[in-house]
């Protein structure tokens, strides 16, 4: 239902996601863990729209989500 794929975000020289691939089907509940610094709320920011990747896709339902507002993000 949810898809990341080979997401690259960076800030600076700092690569916070690394080709990160996520998919999160309907009805499941997902956690993401490791340590601080890790990418986890890096990652939360580009499936949401906050952050745009550098590279990589963000989908729902195969529909792509890159390019939409937070608020419109919801409302797919």
């Amino acid at each position: 239902m949810l898809a990341a794929t080979d997401v690259v975000k960076s800030f600076g020289g700092f690569q916070a996601l690394a080709r990160c691939t996520l998919e999160i089907e309907r009805g499941t509940v997902t956690g993401i863990i490791g340590p601080n610094g890790a990418g986890k709320s890096t990652l939360f920011n580009v499936l949401g729209g906050l952050l745009e990747p550098d590279s990589g896709g963000v989908a729902l339902k195969g529909q792509s989500l890159l390019g939409l507002r937070p608020d419109q993000r919801a409302k797919t």
